[in-house]
């Protein structure tokens, strides 16, 4: 989407669904030693003995992907999105090298800024699912977007 996206343009219920997204063992040691710097996310061997038996991405890391192929595919357009904050984020299910995931964001609540009336507040509904349809992890996400600017009549 190539359009801005104004607070009125959203609706309750709308959805979005990523193209499946691979996720590769780099990809997985890249994040680990970057941000997660734990065994189980920088080391094959030895995440082979740890409680998952395997290499797996770190939950931020899914998280950041969300981010990542929500803004690729133009989810909120030209729409300068400011983000607020997140709630109850679960990591359900580890995600290993060589699973591929897809992300759902559902607009779950739309109300107007009461301390910034020129936005409203978006809250969506994420949720990743590997291959197997299992959901690996779920959070709610809370945006500032613009509301539509008032054109006055006879205004250039």
């Amino acid at each position: 989407m190539t359009t801005t996206r104004y607070f009125e343009d959203f609706q309750l219920g709308d959805s979005w669904t990523s193209p499946p997204t691979p996720v590769s063992a780099d990809e997985i040691m890249a994040f680990g030693r970057d941000y997660d710097p734990q065994p189980m996310h920088t080391d094959a061997a030895r995440a082979a003995d740890s409680p998952f038996g395997a290499l797996v991405a770190s939950g931020w890391h899914i998280a950041a992907i969300s981010v990542r192929v929500f803004v690729q595919a133009g989810g909120y357009g030209k729409t300068p999105l400011v983000g607020l904050g997140i709630d109850e984020l679960r990591w359900q299910r580890a995600v290993k090298a060589g699973d591929t995931l897809t992300f759902t964001r559902e607009v779950a609540e739309l109300r107007r800024s009461a301390s910034n009336p020129s936005h409203g507040i978006v809250r969506t509904r994420v949720t990743a699912r590997n291959q197997l349809g299992e959901s690996v992890m779920t959070l709610i996400t809370t945006g500032r977007v613009p509301v539509r600017p008032v054109v006055l009549e006879g205004a250039p």
